[in-house]
């Protein structure tokens, strides 16, 4: 592994404190957003998978993108709680059956293990299609012509061009063996580096970010969804069930295309640290404003689970 040298300032961000303390914050908004309603199965359903924990680092990046443009949490809040829920359902479709065929998520029975694989496929269209409603409804004090532009990121990210392509070309790509790194890091662009990008984009968009602000944060957003997937390729072989609180060993199972598979783990690990330095490196110009945003992607190559 690559020991990444800290700038001093980097260095003395207390991240654990910032993580909680969002993640706090984050946790009650999520839920207020979504109250049970009826039938209430569905809404028991959606808020099974919504607020089983997690790290929530998609709606933290958010709300450190607007807050580092100078927009208030408040404000892109319901964006950020969109992004989870958007999240969410991808994490419920993608434990199915006719997907990764897992028992368990976020260290619990998966949704279709609890409301059966019916309920759990409707409990993940209902959060997506409730993401849009609630950034539409929610988000006040926000030119109207930005909060389209979130819509539009979100529905793009989330689409054949993101997660949904990427999907598709993750499954077409299982048990073979000439899958090239090229491929790989297309499947990974969308399927884990499309929302975590618009994530960034989101909230620099709700902050009203110039051109320049958004290729900046727009480069830093891909390289750590790259590199949070490849760490993930890593951990799937390294860490145990109890560690991921998902089950390990599932990408050599399902014979899927993965990056230590492909380059070995001791060169995913430099590669990751690569793309890390590199979305450090573009947010120097914020100076300490951007420390939050900078920590967390040292934290993603630095996670366990």
């Amino acid at each position: 592994m690559v020991e990444t040298e800290l700038k001093p300032s980097l260095a003395s961000f207390n991240l654990k404190t910032y993580l909680s303390t969002k993640k706090d914050i984050v946790e009650k908004a999520l839920d207020e957003s979504l109250p049970l309603g009826n039938p209430p199965k569905i809404y028991e359903a959606m808020r099974y998978s919504l607020l089983a924990g997690g790290k929530r680092l998609r709606p933290i990046l958010c709300l450190a993108t607007a807050e580092l443009l100078g927009e208030s949490e408040t404000t892109a809040m319901p964006t950020a709680c969109a992004l989870e829920m958007i999240h969410t359902m991808s994490l419920i479709h993608d434990d199915l059956p006719a997907m990764d065929n897992d028992d368990y998520r976020r260290g619990r029975l998966t949704n279709h293990k609890v409301y059966g694989e019916d309920i759990a496929i409707l409990a993940g269209d209902g959060l997506l299609a409730y993401a849009f409603e609630y950034v539409a409804e929610n988000t006040q004090n926000i030119p109207a012509e930005r909060v389209v532009k979130v819509l539009g990121i979100l529905g793009k990210a989330v689409g054949a061009d993101g997660l949904v392509g990427g999907q598709v070309m993750d499954l077409d790509c299982e048990g073979k063996c000439d899958v090239t790194a090229e491929t790989l890091t297309s499947i990974h662009r969308r399927k884990t580096g499309a929302l975590l990008e618009a994530c960034v984009s989101c909230g620099a968009v709700l902050a009203g970010a110039d051109v320049n602000d958004l290729s900046r944060l727009s480069i830093y957003a891909q390289n750590i969804g790259l590199a949070f997937q490849i760490i993930d390729d890593i951990l799937d072989v390294t860490a145990t069930t109890e560690e991921l609180g998902k089950t390990a060993g599932k990408d050599i199972s399902a014979q899927k295309a993965t990056y230590p598979k492909l380059w070995g783990i001791e060169v995913s690990q430099t590669k990751a640290e690569e793309l890390v330095n590199d979305a450090i490196a573009q947010l120097d110009v914020y100076g300490e404003k951007a420390l939050p945003l900078q920590a967390i992607a040292q934290y993603i190559v630095q996670r366990k689970n």
